[in-house]
């Protein structure tokens, strides 16, 4: 208030609140060549006495909500490399690469898809790295600083060989979050799936990010029908199929003995091969003795006379 207070000799204490300005306020961050920090700030004014003051930093978010349409689009390129100079080329390496989404938070881990096909005569090496790109502006110049945050490594791959990721993960870690909409400071990032060529520029194709507060909910059920827009020019990026497929039940624990003697056949009388075979012995071949499951059905096909009531249970 505006009001003068006398206070007594001791400790006081006085809580407060205030209201951040309703206008976006950008997310703290401290960068290489700048900083974007907020701080509370409390004076202390006092007669014939110089003002006292204390300042403590406050940090704030501007969220960014991955769950948006806008990043939720899947993000694809490709690119290719003549290996090689002139006369001595060796020939293409080629590179296709995928992610789901172009928004992810902290602690998320990326699935990337990608296709690499080394038509060279080269030992070749692909990888990928999340970076993190700092822009800075003022008076009129830029400066930028460019970093990176997080990388993987896939296995060698030999001349004329390809090598497929189907979902080969990167894991975001602990960064700030993106900041797009301020006006000294921006800060980036972006998904680069790389191969190294011995003797050679290193092919890159990069993808941008954009790294949230809060986290995408649900993303197979919304993105559902952006990602089968892909599923046709995409084929090759069909998820993992599991290496040791369940195997299927046993045929006793299906069918109980009672069961299976309904539906066995009686074997015919034996044939006297010397009176009635009129065609070579080969063409009489005894029927496969275990038949297939009986098909499913809700209705009994041999009821019994007495029903009985008994209680039914099932096991997940």
């Amino acid at each position: 208030g505006e009001e003068n207070l006398i206070l007594l000799d001791g400790r006081h204490e006085f809580p407060f609140s205030f209201q951040l300005p309703q206008e976006p306020l950008v997310t703290s961050f401290t960068g290489k060549y700048g900083s974007i920090q907020y701080y509370v700030k409390a004076v202390l004014e006092r007669p014939a006495v110089p003002d006292q003051t204390v300042q403590t930093e406050l940090q704030v978010i501007s969220h960014i909500d991955v769950s948006s349409p806008a990043l939720l689009t899947p993000v694809l390129r490709s690119q290719e490399k003549m290996v090689g100079c002139w006369f001595f080329t060796s020939g293409p390496v080629s590179l296709s690469a995928k992610i789901e989404r172009k928004g992810y938070c902290n602690g998320e881990a990326i699935p990337i898809y990608a296709e690499i096909e080394n038509c060279s005569s080269r030992l070749i090496v692909p990888k990928a790295a999340i970076f993190q790109t700092q822009t800075y502006l003022a008076s009129g110049k830029t400066k930028t600083f460019r970093q990176m945050v997080a990388n993987v490594r896939g296995n060698h791959i030999a001349s004329g060989s390809t090598d497929t990721w189907n979902g080969k993960t990167l894991k975001i870690p602990p960064v700030s979050p993106s900041i797009l909409d301020c006006c000294i400071i921006r800060v980036e990032y972006s998904l680069a799936v790389y191969i190294h060529i011995p003797g050679a520029k290193k092919l890159m194709i990069e993808m941008p990010l954009v790294i949230g507060t809060i986290p995408c909910i649900g993303f197979s059920s919304r993105n559902s029908s952006i990602t089968s827009q892909f599923s046709m020019d995409m084929s090759w990026l069909a998820l993992t199929m599991p290496e040791h497929p369940e195997a299927p039940p046993n045929y006793a624990d299906v069918v109980s003995e009672e069961e299976f003697s309904r539906h066995v056949p009686a074997y015919p009388p034996p044939i006297d091969c010397e009176e009635q075979l009129c065609c070579p012995v080969f063409a009489y071949i005894q029927e496969f003795r275990f038949q297939p499951p009986p098909l499913y059905s809700e209705i009994d096909p041999h009821p019994t006379d007495v029903e009985e009531v008994q209680p039914v249970s099932f096991m997940l």
